[in-house]
This record gives structure tokens, C-alpha cells and sequence, in this order.
């Protein structure tokens, strides 16, 4: 039987990096680099759109995923006032209906540390793209191919329940999520209990899966659970703020 999500829970992925000044052909390449590693994950992360007015609007904007047209539309993302800033990028799969859609927000080449790079994917909530998407084998292709193409300091896919129960922590701590990414600088990851399971990604970082089963805040057992994950984790220095990059 297909396992349904909770209606009033949302999911999303996130990678998250310090201050990195990177051009915008830099930005663009991270890019082409992902959208190719994510559309290998499911076929619901292709094809991409500009975003519009209305629906209608933005399915006449399709998206050109090679390096050059999205260097155009990165470079019209680039903050005029403070460069450091970096550039702005977003984007919609253009689903039929918006509960099964995801959308994609970046910020890259950001070298203020007043601003975190980031590059977030909002994925879906209901439907038969959310029923494929929301299972712990394929969230691990995410996170792993926002940690390959952006080379952030942590990954972490996520119930938005979840994160609203954490909103006390510092907002630029790495939050222990249902999949997470923790880059190898960073420091070891300890062991974790049963059922969390690791994985080395490439000798770059650790790959951390906290349930085989969909993660929901309303189960006080997972909520526990990555509790305990994240007190392991703080004991070994590992969930210190995002740190600007030399």
C-alpha cells in the first residue's frame, strides 16, 4: 500500500554554504551541473520554468539548462546595490498541480557573511510526484547531488513541521533533519543509534538517513529520535554555524 503524507506537513531540501565568492559563470556551471545530477533522481525535476504571473504565464518561460542560458538568467539576479550579495536564481517544474510541484530558490557566489549561500528545493506535498519523492532512498539522491554539485557545508532534507519546532536554534546551525549531508571538514560523524544509517560520500562528507520510513514530526518517536541525533552530533563539534570560506 502507498504510504500518504500528512496534509498539513511539507518537505523540503536545502544545501547550505558559507561565504564563496563565485562569478556568475561559476554559479551557472554548479547549476548545469545539478539540474543534470537531478533530473538522474526523477523525472519530476525536469523540466524547469521561469516563474510568473500566473501558471499559464510561466509554462511559456521553459528554462534552457546549459550553462549559457543559465549564466542570462543568474546575471539578472545579481544584486545591484552590494555585490557581495551574489546572485539570485529561481525556478518551477511546472507541475499541473501546485501541491505535487517543487520549486528551486539559489543564492550563489555570495561573499558577505551577512548572507548564506543556499540552494533550496521545495518539493511536493500530495500527489503521485510526492508519493515517489518522499521516500528516503530517492531524498538520498538529492542531498547527495546538491553535495556534489555546490560542495556545501551541510545538506539537509527535511519536514517543515520539524524545522518549526527547532526555530530557537541558530538559524545558520546545521539542523538534524530526516537526510542530512555534513561535509568531511567538518569533523567525524559519531556512532548513531539504531535505526540511523551512514553513508561515506566520496571521502567529501557523510551522508546521515535517519528513518527508512517517511520522517514526520507528528510521530514523537522520530521527533526523539532526532533529538538524541542532534545532541551526538553538537557533543562532537559538528553542528557549529556556517563559517565563511577563506
Amino acid at each position: 500500500m502507498t504510504e500518504r503524507i500528512d496534509e498539513e506537513e511539507s518537505y523540503f531540501c536545502g544545501a547550505y554554504w558559507g561565504a564563496r565568492k563565485e562569478t556568475s559563470e561559476e554559479c551557472a556551471r554548479r547549476l548545469e551541473a545539478f539540474l543534470g545530477l537531478l533530473a538522474g533522481v526523477d523525472p519530476s525535476f525536469v523540466p524547469w520554468f521561469k516563474q510568473g504571473k500566473s501558471r499559464a504565464d510561466a509554462l511559456m518561460h521553459p528554462i534552457e539548462s546549459t550553462v549559457a542560458g543559465l549564466e542570462k538568467l543568474i546575471r539578472k539576479g545579481r544584486d545591484r546595490v552590494v555585490e557581495e550579495l551574489g546572485f539570485r536564481f529561481s525556478a518551477w517544474n511546472g507541475a499541473s498541480d501546485d501541491s505535487d510541484g517543487s520549486s528551486l530558490k539559489l543564492t550563489c557566489g555570495g561573499s558577505s557573511p551577512r548572507v548564506s549561500n543556499v540552494c533550496l528545493l521545495e518539493l511536493p506535498s500530495r500527489g503521485p510526484n510526492a508519493d515517489r519523492v518522499l521516500a528516503a532512498p530517492l531524498l538520498r539522491g538529492v542531498v547527495k547531488s546538491m553535495a556534489a554539485a555546490w560542495e556545501p557545508d551541510f545538506v539537509v532534507a527535511m519536514s517543515s513541521a520539524h524545522l518549526q519546532m527547532l526555530r530557537d536554534n541558530e538559524p545558520s546551525e546545521i539542523w538534524p533533519g530526516w537526510v542530512i549531508y555534513i561535509a568531511q571538514q567538518r569533523g567525524s560523524v559519531p556512532p548513531l543509534p539504531e535505526p540511523v544509517r551512514v553513508e561515506d560520500v566520496e571521502g567529501k562528507g557523510t551522508l546521515i538517513v535517519l528513518t527508512p520510513e517517511r520522517f514526520t514530526a507528528s510521530n514523537p518517536e522520530h521527533v526523539t529520535l532526532a533529538e538524541r541525533v542532534r545532541e551526538l552530533l553538537d557533543r562532537a563539534g559538528l553542528l557549529k554555524p556556517v563559517q565563511a570560506q577563506p
